[in-house]
């Protein structure tokens, strides 16, 4: 057995997430951890209430209506928890390639 260590910087990350993958590793992740319902609320009304969030979030700027993407938006608990999702299926992938 060995371990193997290491970190990475990505620029980004929040602002860069793709919004349709990081939404079906949100349910992958919550199906791995046992999950079929939250709460009570099943896990794809909970995909779809998450995709509101990620894909309906606009913003003003110079009078101009902007709709953001790609990523989530800054400052999002839900954006962090989501990237931090994200980040679990590609050290899971990475860990799977080294194995």
């Amino acid at each position: 057995s060995s371990t193997l260590f290491c970190t990475f910087d990505i620029r980004n990350l929040y602002t860069m997430l793709p919004q349709q993958e990081a939404l079906n590793i949100l349910v992958e992740f919550l199906h791995v951890h046992g999950y079929r319902k939250v709460k009570g609320i099943p896990l794809d009304t909970i995909r779809k209430l998450a995709s509101i969030v990620l894909e309906q979030n606009v913003c003003v700027y110079d009078k101009k209506i902007y709709k953001q993407v790609l990523g989530g938006a800054m400052g999002s608990s839900f954006t962090l928890t989501l990237a931090n999702i994200f980040m679990w299926k590609w050290q899971k992938e990475l860990v799977r390639r080294q194995d």
